[in-house]
């Protein structure tokens, strides 16, 4: 099956929102951040409070964690032959691999171990950028081949012996979500200890009575942004083009279908998904882009656009 994307030609974004509801109830719980707690702040029209439920550094990990078959240990089944690096101990078993690390190829697992095969690689890849400006095409042509989806979340490989750490490429896909007009919804508990109520607490004894602050919100969106401009400028060619675009419309869909169950107090719904910009794109549902991704990986693949073998195996740990 193909896909239809000549809508997108002549715009340099991909913009899309998402109407978010609690599953059960009308309280959610959102990220919080060390010192900071839940990240209130003033709505830009100067009435209610604003509230970031999801940051896009967590929604990155999140799109890329709904492609990832924690069973299988590969790709969810549409997705299979895309490249990535897997990450496998002293024994052999899986340890993690480039699309489950945070910082994607600049993991230390990747790039820290005594097994050099992956930094050798892009060392011998990336060697003429020691001196002058970062060839980005020559980066991101090297990210198809090695890890595509650091090619879409961006990777920073800070490593002086790759052009000096000034390799980086900004994420082509990014994501958040956050609630309108918020209000606090305050409540708390306590873990009962009924052997030893005035027990030592530092030392799980005891009971400790808690506080915890939830919220309520009339609105939850989640904002989808794909940089096409970006995508064009890498210079790769039109299937891998229309892979990246489909592989980025693949997470967006799978995780407002898989992915909603932020944390145990935090469970959507989708309630509507709209194209904002442009005008006049059909976006694909997840059943076409399931059917249509094989075929855009194995075209971009007969182009030689992948290393082989598409799983680069290395070894992390102490024999």
């Amino acid at each position: 099956m193909s896909l239809d994307f000549h809508a997108l030609n002549n715009s340099p974004r991909l913009l899309l929102e998402a109407s978010l509801q609690p599953v059960q109830g009308s309280r959610f719980q959102p990220t919080g951040f060390p010192d900071l707690g839940a990240a209130e702040y003033p709505s830009p029209h100067g009435d209610g409070r604003m509230l970031l439920v999801e940051s896009a550094q967590s929604m990155a990990n999140r799109l890329e964690s709904v492609c990832w078959d924690e069973v299988a240990d590969d790709w969810q089944p549409p997705l299979r032959g895309l490249p990535v690096v897997k990450v496998l101990d002293v024994g052999g078993r899986p340890l993690t691999n480039s699309v489950l690390e945070a910082h994607r190829l600049n993991s230390p697992y990747i790039l820290e171990g005594k097994d050099t095969t992956v930094l050798d690689m892009l060392k011998q890849e990336l060697a003429d950028m020691e001196d002058g400006r970062v060839d980005i095409r020559k980066l991101a042509a090297t990210l198809l081949r090695v890890d595509t989806n650091a090619a879409l979340h961006g990777v920073f490989l800070a490593k002086k012996e790759l052009a000096g750490g000034r390799l980086r490429l900004p994420r082509a896909l990014s994501a958040f979500i956050e609630a309108e007009d918020v209000k606090v919804a305050a409540s708390g508990g306590v873990k009962n200890d009924a052997v030893n109520p005035s027990g030592d607490t530092a030392k799980g004894f005891g009971n400790v009575p808690f506080a915890r602050d939830e919220y309520v919100a009339p609105r939850i969106t989640a904002y989808f942004n794909l940089d096409l401009a970006q995508i064009r400028a890498f210079g790769l060619s039109d299937a891998a083009q229309q892979l990246l675009i489909a592989l980025a419309l693949y997470k967006i869909r799978r995780f407002l279908e898989a992915g909603l169950r932020l944390r145990t107090a935090c469970d959507l719904d989708l309630e509507s998904l709209a194209v904002t910009r442009p005008d006049g794109f059909q976006l694909p549902s997840l059943e076409e882009l399931e059917a249509a991704l094989p075929s855009l990986i194995d075209a971009v693949a007969a182009e030689g656009g992948f290393n082989e073998p598409r799983a680069t195996e290395i070894t992390y740990g102490k024999k």
